[in-house]
């Protein structure tokens, strides 16, 4: 061999050692960026696997609070229902009063809303005819007491139950539905407090 082929000849042997050599770390760095990037990986996934199971945990309370507000809801809109009910049962049983218990109802009725004024008292076709013999004396009576004059209009109004006071022009509605929506409230509050306590 001469001096050229054995130049040759180390010169291959140290590039082939030094492509060996540089092969050697690029595969020790390629499996370290492996390693590293399967650890990054895994700890993604770890993070992503604990978030979901917060988010689970968080929608799973959400749901269970919506939850929970639908059957609250649902058992207020009963409980509004049953006191509907009862203030309906209530209002159809004092226009199924017996007349002497119902007029003096009206009476009371009277009594409260009665002005110290000239007026009329206007009242449903069914109540003008079951009138008690001596209720419109009964009235001009209440109403005088009240330093007013009542008399009775022989025209009937379309109402149920109560009775229309009208004082110039003006009418105040004391009828049985407009007193059961006035105190609609109160007694809602107290039929609330009958049924559940």
């Amino acid at each position: 061999m001469s001096g050229l082929d054995k130049m040759k000849s180390r010169i291959l042997g140290e590039a082939e050692q030094s492509a060996q050599e540089i092969l050697a770390k690029a595969q020790a760095d390629a499996e370290a960026a492996v390693t590293a990037a399967e650890g990054r990986a895994r700890a993604e996934a770890e993070k992503i696997r604990e978030k979901a199971g917060r988010d689970a945990g968080e929608y799973a309370k959400r749901a269970a609070s919506s939850s929970d507000m639908r059957r609250k809801q649902a058992f207020l809109a009963a409980r509004q229902d049953v006191i509907s009910a009862v203030l309906e049962k209530a209002y159809d049983a004092v226009l199924a009063m017996e007349e002497e218990e119902y007029f003096g109802l009206l009476e009371k009725l009277l009594e409260k809303y009665v002005l110290p004024e000239q007026g009329e008292i206007c009242f449903s076709r069914k109540d003008l005819e079951r009138m008690p013999e001596g209720f419109a004396g009964r009235i001009r009576t209440i109403a005088a007491e009240k330093g007013g004059s009542l008399t009775v209009s022989r025209d009937p109004r379309g109402i149920d139950g109560g009775f229309l006071l009208v004082y110039g022009g003006i009418e105040e509605n004391c009828t049985i539905k407009a007193v059961f929506r006035a105190k609609r409230e109160e007694l809602s509050d107290r039929i609330n407090r009958l049924l559940f306590g």
